[in-house]
């Protein structure tokens, strides 16, 4: 479960493509028939509500991008908890490219603390016992964007693709089935021989199918939709010959009693696809 570090050519890209969304050909039609070319301002960010930091390196980046005589200034830093009313960073330079900026900027901020702040809450209701990971049920593009501030408020990242892991789902498992019994047993001898550096998970739907998944040596299993007496059951039965994972109808109400059941993960994407974007302004201070 390593933290991914911001993929920085992956971010220029979609800080490039954000831009030419709002600017096109023509640019900031507003902004340049209002504000004298020479005007310079000092600029906050500030957080509006209580949130957990994530993304200031790409809201300066958006900055630097529009001018290089802006100064970006952060005084908090990634994996922060920010309270109400804390400046998160302040903007120095030419007035135009902070406007021209600005919604960028706070699109991509917004959004990150708004996965980092969910991140953080599911965590800390999980204790320190059981992990919780996020998901594939990403933004397209922002993957690497979104785990890392899942990673930035203190959950933890599952695979990060479709090439880091094998894992077993019940549409592989059904079409495995297909060739007769013993599904899980010949796809996890097929994935061995193929990828021997990768670690296995098998999903399961009942407790009938724990003992094959088992007998597979999997690393982890993935319980889904099982009650929490099933959880605890499995739990019993696998006597830790295998990592758990909980998964499927988990909403943060229901975090407490899973990490109860004893698993040792549990996987939701709620955390990056039922996010709400956290509320910060960018707001002009003075003019220098």
């Amino acid at each position: 479960m390593s933290v991914p570090e911001l993929d920085l050519k992956r971010v220029d890209i979609l800080v490039d493509l954000a831009l030419s969304e709002d600017l096109d050909e023509r640019g900031d039609v507003t902004t340049n028939s209002v504000i004298p070319e020479d005007l310079k301002v000092k600029a906050i960010l500030l957080a509006k509500e209580d949130l957990v930091c994530a993304g200031l390196p790409v809201a300066e980046l958006v900055f630097k991008k529009l001018s290089a005589d802006l100064k970006f200034k952060a005084l908090v830093k990634d994996g922060d908890v920010c309270k109400k009313g804390t400046v998160m960073a302040e903007i120095y330079g030419p007035a135009r490219p902070i406007l021209i900026g600005e919604r960028t900027a706070l699109n991509f901020l917004q959004r990150l603390c708004g996965v980092a702040t969910m991140s953080n809450r599911y965590q800390s209701l999980a204790g320190e016992k059981m992990h919780v990971l996020d998901t594939r049920k990403t933004t397209p593009g922002w993957r690497n964007l979104e785990k890392y501030a899942v990673a930035m408020g203190g959950a933890h990242n599952h695979r990060i693709g479709l090439f880091d892991r094998v894992m077993l789902k019940d549409n592989h498992r059904e079409l495995a089935g297909l060739e007769g019994p013993g599904g899980i047993l010949r796809s996890v001898e097929r994935a061995r021989a193929m990828y021997p550096d990768l670690e296995v998970e098998v999903e399961i739907d009942s407790l009938e199918e724990l003992a094959e998944a088992l007998e597979s040596k999997a690393e982890y299993i993935l319980l889904d939709n099982m009650s929490t007496a099933d959880m605890a059951e499995a739990v019993r039965i696998t006597a830790g010959r295998a990592k758990l994972e909980a998964s499927g109808n988990v909403t943060i109400s229901r975090i407490e009693e899973i990490a109860a059941s004893g698993v040792d993960f549990v996987s939701s994407g709620a955390l990056t696809h039922s996010v709400k974007s956290s509320d910060i302004s960018l707001d002009i201070i003075s003019e220098k």
